[in-house]
């Protein structure tokens, strides 16, 4: 039914051209949303909770994104869902090894977990290689962001991959990477050795801070972990909406310019953050449209830069076309070492010199207050 995948494209080209219906004369240029939950017997799906056109239709654009064969990426309802799946993975009471700084969502189900007695959690520092390659000894699941949320701590996926393979061999376990905040227009951690990419297509995928949805993408030849993923989202009902997918879609044709536009505002951003009177440091991975600053003045004086601001939008989330600004502790579930007043910035596509602007003034009321 779908186009078939345009491997001598580059990136730009693929999120337009892929995840279409045939070119016939008279098709139409877009997937439908197919809404139904069940399907005229004798054919390979028979209820709407194993798949969906439309769904197939954006998992075909994540596969070839990430680098992998077609088939190999499935829809979930949310990113933890997706998250969840992978968890799954580790059998009871095996061991997953994390960052210490990950996205709270993530620490909070592996905390749970480990509560029920379910897993181990072995928290490590995400820029520590020789670390965490002597962490995965027994372990079961890896489960990697890079960079960090929000602490956008760098991980050498490669170099790690290299090490696991050395040190344990086909004992080593599976290993993840959360690709959220870099999208695969950026890093692609499966050409770097990882089994499994998970995304909150929620995020910069779908771009528009209008839809809830997450994405699991495997790499060729783990056939066997696409197997057990697609049993647990079937099983434990994790599967996304058919509009939810279209619209997701629809977000992914104009990932290129979206990212482009904000990457290049935040690294405009970050120079002049640097050395300002009102900022103490400044996180930035050197690429992407996120980053961070610690303000000075404590947590009050970061408070004050969130209710200041007028075109950033003051909310969680991330990778939608508004810019938003949040201070991170104010969730229960972050973890205890992100400063107090750390400032977490999702660069939008508005004009670069307003979004300064505005936050120029937040950040100058600081210094008089």
């Amino acid at each position: 039914m779908l186009s078939t995948p345009h491997a001598s494209l580059r990136a730009a080209s693929r999120v337009v051209a892929l995840g279409r219906p045939q070119r016939v004369p008279g098709a139409p240029v877009n997937v439908p949303v197919h809404l139904t939950s069940t399907y005229v017997s004798g054919g390979e799906v028979s209820y709407a909770r194993v798949s969906n056109p439309t769904w197939e239709a954006l998992e075909e654009v994540l596969a070839s994104l990430e680098g992998t064969d077609e088939g190999m990426a499935l829809a979930f309802a949310s990113g933890l869902g997706a998250v969840a799946a992978v968890v799954a993975l580790v059998p009871v009471g095996g061991v997953v090894v994390a960052p210490r700084h990950a996205y709270n969502g993530t620490s909070g189900l592996l905390a749970e977990r480990e509560a029920a007695g379910a897993l181990i959690v072995r928290r490590v520092g995400a820029e520590d290689t020789g670390g965490i390659v002597a962490a995965c000894e027994g372990a079961d699941l890896l489960l990697l962001e890079s960079p960090t949320n929000p602490m956008m701590e760098l991980t050498d996926v490669a170099a790690v991959v290299r090490g696991l393979d050395e040190r344990w061999g086909t004992d080593r376990p599976v290993v993840a990477c959360d690709n959220t905040f870099a999208t695969p227009l950026l890093r692609r951690p499966l050409e770097q050795g990882a089994d499994v990419v998970v995304h909150s297509a929620t995020k910069y995928l779908a771009g528009h801070s209008d839809v809830l949805l997450g994405a699991v993408v495997v790499a060729g030849e783990r056939t066997d972990l696409l197997e057990r993923l697609h049993t647990h989202r079937t099983l434990h009902g994790a599967v996304p909406g058919p509009s939810e997918a279209w619209l997701v879609l629809r977000g992914v044709r104009t990932l290129h310019v979206r990212l482009e536009r904000a990457s290049a505002t935040a690294a405009l951003l970050v120079d002049r953050l640097t050395g300002h009177p009102a900022v103490e440091r400044v996180r930035f991975p050197g690429f992407g449209a996120m980053l961070c600053l610690e303000v000075a003045g404590g947590q009050e004086a970061a408070e004050r830069v969130c209710a200041a601001t007028r075109l950033w939008t003051h909310s969680t989330s991330l990778g939608g076309v508004e810019s938003q600004i949040e201070r991170r502790r104010v969730h229960a579930l972050e973890a205890r070492t992100v400063p107090v007043n750390l400032l977490r910035l999702s660069v939008g596509v508005e004009d670069a010199e307003d979004l300064w602007e505005d936050l120029a003034q937040a950040l100058a009321q600081t210094l008089e207050g």
